[in-house]
């Protein structure tokens, strides 16, 4: 189920990934091969950053490509504390909404309880 993205769009993930190490482009594309198990996935590269989801909502935000990691940002109702994969939990002022943050250093960081959330994520896009 590969990721959707427009012309306008694959010049811009282009633009966002080029320079970055062998290393970290491997986490991008094995990060993004996960969620695509999980189902159509749609990339929304801006300036600064690149969300994942699907046509109509944003279900995690790629916030940093580093020399050696990934950043990843999921967007949730309520804090889910108890976990092994999240490094910080933040509620957006002013609001419902608590973005769970994700670094990624190696691919097997993907793993069984980090697969839970990015399901848990896709199907609230689809409510």
């Amino acid at each position: 189920m590969p990721y959707t993205l427009t012309p306008e769009n694959e010049a811009h993930l282009q633009t966002f990934l080029t320079g970055k190490s062998e290393h970290t482009l491997a986490l991008f594309h094995h990060f993004v091969s996960e969620y695509e198990n999980l189902g159509n996935i749609v990339l929304h590269p801006a300036k600064s950053m690149i969300g994942v989801g699907v046509p109509e909502r944003r279900i995690a935000w790629i916030t940093q490509l580093g020399k050696n990691f990934i950043h990843v940002v999921f967007p949730f109702k309520e804090r889910y504390a108890d976990n092994l994969v999240f490094t910080k939990i933040a509620q957006v002022p002013g609001q419902q909404q608590f973005n769970h943050h994700f670094r990624m250093l190696q691919t097997y960081d993907v793993n069984e309880e980090l697969l839970g959330f990015m399901l848990m994520a896709y199907r609230q896009s689809m409510v």
